[in-house]
């Protein structure tokens, strides 16, 4: 009894120590696993840290190698005026020639243009100057004045972009000269005359189209290549603003005569334009005069026609002169009294007044 119990007890150690071995190696094999992950991982971060770099680098070199491809080229049309002050006009005015010539071989000029503003001349000239060169004869004549003892009194520059209307104009004539290719391989294989006739019209018309196109485009390449330039060169305080010392009277017969010439052939100019309108206009004028005419005429008639004269009615008889006596009355006789003495100018008593009658007043028949 006693071996076997020591046999039980010498397979329970037995057991304990196979299973602490177990859990032993299996903590070191997952160690090692950690690790080895670890250390992976960190390679395969790098290794895609090193691929998005070069990535990153080739879009970049891509977008740099594809940029000039899509670069549009502008065209522009610029225009320069330039006003300088310099002490000797023609001598200034040579040298600018002289030099732009010389810089510029495919520039030309217009000529000169002199203006006498008292003792000295104002000198405007024009160039036409390759678009290459253009920058580089701006800065000479911006810095020439103050180099020469000269003013600076203007610089005027204008731009205009050009761009849209040129590419509008070459893709249209491109379409034009398809369009014609198009129409010449029908006219060969065209069988009947009326197509034919067809064909060669719209032919004539997309070949007008095309000439029309083709002046465009080279108006527009003209104006993009070359760029004028005008430079007015004037003396100091602007001879033109130096009056003219007048004393006295500026009394001219000769301009008065030419200006009253001038006003009456003005008149003359505006009675003949009044003649012009009244006999333009005469077509509707005469006709309504001579309906107003008419009518008037009808109106006039047509009152004589129902006028009748009315009867005057018998005058009252004129008053006469004399006045009417009075009916004498049956009178019984009476006593005669004695008469009472009656002053001159008064009445009798029991006398009716009787009317005083005044000559001058009686009217007069």
């Amino acid at each position: 009894m006693k071996g076997r119990g020591n046999q039980l007890r010498g397979l329970k150690l037995g057991g304990l120590l196979c299973l602490v071995l177990t859990i032993f190696l299996v903590g070191c094999g997952g160690a090692s696993t950690s690790s080895g992950t670890a250390t992976s991982n960190a390679g395969s971060t790098a290794d895609y840290n090193a691929s998005k770099q070069a990535s990153s680098s080739n879009a970049s070199g891509s977008s740099k190698s594809s940029a000039p491809t899509n670069y549009t080229p502008q065209y522009l049309i610029k225009q320069l005026n330039v006003t300088m002050e310099a002490k000797d006009t023609n001598s200034t005015a040579n040298d600018l020639q002289n030099w732009i010539t010389s810089t510029d071989t495919r520039a030309s000029s217009s000529g000169m243009q002199y203006q006498l503003n008292g003792d000295t001349y104002t000198i405007s000239i024009t160039f036409s100057v390759q678009a290459s060169d253009y920058t580089q004869i701006q800065r000479y004549l911006v810095d020439y004045p103050a180099k020469h003892n000269g003013r600076l009194l203007s610089l005027n520059e204008s731009v205009q972009n050009a761009t849209n209307d040129y590419i509008d104009t070459q893709s249209r004539l491109k379409n034009l000269r398809v369009e014609q290719q198009r129409l010449q391989d029908l006219m060969k294989n065209a069988q009947s005359m009326s197509d034919v006739l067809s064909i060669n019209s719209q032919l004539s018309d997309v070949e007008g189209q095309i000439e029309q196109a083709e002046g465009h485009l080279n108006a527009l390449s003209d104006q993009t290549t070359f760029y004028p330039i005008s430079i007015t060169i004037q003396p100091p305080g602007d001879g033109s603003a130096t009056p003219t010392a007048s004393s006295g009277n500026n009394w001219n017969a000769g301009q008065i005569a030419h200006d009253a010439f001038q006003a009456s052939l003005h008149f003359f100019q505006f009675l003949v334009s009044i003649l012009i309108w009244l006999l333009a206009f005469s077509i509707y004028i005469i006709p309504t005069l001579i309906l107003i005419w008419l009518y008037r005429r009808w109106r006039r008639g047509r009152q004589v026609t129902n006028y009748r004269p009315q009867r005057l009615s018998t005058p009252p008889p004129a008053a006469t002169l004399h006045t009417q006596q009075p009916v004498p009355e049956t009178v019984h006789p009476k006593e005669e009294e004695p008469a009472a003495h009656v002053k001159p100018g008064e009445q009798a008593e029991g006398e009716e007044a009787q009317p005083v009658v005044n000559e001058e007043e009686l009217p007069i028949s």
